[in-house]
């Protein structure tokens, strides 16, 4: 197949560097330093090892970096991995890789662009500024040509074309439409074969939803404090306005037929056994790097208001993250 990674951040260094070691045709769209780096010295994936104590594997693949996607032309599959930040972006750019077959795999943090198609007709016909001012994005990729992908692996850029994968390799993929489909489990079965858990899901909106129901308190408040999740959840206080929001996050998911089957505090003994760990928003605060609290905390909101649930904590947690990020010049 031809595959095109479009943003060589993280993810999609993670994910490309895999499709590449596992023989495929990877192509990526990139700038900056990160494009000088891989076409010089190609991408390089340091992988967790599979042992206590022993050395990261290192992997380099050689992959083909450029900043134009007119350049590369139609693929097969494009792997859309950027932060939700520069996805209006990538709409303008991206229609050069688009032939009339090309599967789109969205591969990002958040609520997408597409989350309401086969979920709620109503829902869907509305615009929502949060994540998608003027359906723009939808109009450049359209839902039938999208695969949602819910991301479940820990991983960070070490330096420009250099990802270090920390843990998890987990991908769940499902159509927008919902149920199965042939090509939903042909790219699940690439992504196998290149060493990722996969998971074909039947609505994928839900594995969205569950998984936004956690980033949107952590990633924030972590961001406005600087703390790691560790410390965020042994401070009572401040875990039970997280939980507040996380009901409140709970109320709209069982309006819009995505209930979520567990507690806030349930939710919270997972997250603490991950550790002292650093979110994505925090480590883009402290690299100066736009923040993505649209698609993760302000499109809740909207939501809630659409349908009128009432989201007070929400709405406070994105108002303090909005000012902390602008007073920064990050949002």
């Amino acid at each position: 197949m031809r595959i095109c990674i479009y943003g060589l951040g993280a993810v999609g260094g993670f994910i490309g560097a895999r499709l590449a070691a596992d023989g495929q045709q990877v192509s990526a769209i990139a700038r900056g330093d990160t494009l000088a780096a891989v076409a010089r010295d190609g991408l390089a994936l340091l992988e967790a090892p599979a042992a206590p104590g022993a050395a990261p594997a290192r992997t380099v693949v050689a992959v083909r970096a450029i900043d134009d996607p007119a350049q590369l032309g139609e693929q097969d599959l494009v792997v859309v991995s950027v932060k939700t930040t520069g996805l209006a972006e990538v709409a303008r750019r991206i229609a050069p890789l688009l032939g009339p077959d090309t599967v789109v795999l969205s591969a990002m943090n958040g609520v997408p662009w597409w989350f309401f198609d086969g979920l709620d007709a109503t829902l869907a016909a509305r615009e929502w500024p949060a994540i998608d001012p003027g359906r723009a994005i939808a109009a450049a990729i359209p839902a039938a040509r999208v695969l949602g992908c819910v991301v479940h692996f820990a991983c960070a850029v070490e330096r420009p074309g250099v990802v270090r994968h920390a843990q998890g390799r987990k991908l769940i993929v499902g159509e927008p439409a919902g149920g199965d489909s042939e090509r939903a489990r042909r790219v699940a079965g690439l992504l196998a074969a290149a060493g990722f858990e996969t998971e074909v899901s039947r609505r994928i909106q839900q594995d969205v939803w569950f998984k936004l129901w956690g980033n949107m308190t952590m990633n924030p408040v972590s961001a406005i404090t600087g703390a790691t999740c560790d410390r965020i959840l042994d401070d009572p206080l401040v875990r039970d306005f997280v939980s507040a929001a996380m009901r409140e996050a709970s109320a709209i998911g069982e309006r819009i037929g995505l209930p979520i089957a567990i507690s806030p505090e349930q939710r919270h003994q997972v997250t603490r056994r991950l550790g002292a760990f650093k979110t994505s928003m925090l480590q883009d605060v402290e690299a100066r790097k736009p923040v993505e609290l649209d698609a993760l905390v302000a499109i809740v909101g909207e939501i809630g208001r659409a349908i009128g649930v009432a989201t007070p904590n929400i709405d406070a947690l994105y108002g303090l993250a909005r000012l902390h990020a602008r007073t920064r010049g990050l949002y």
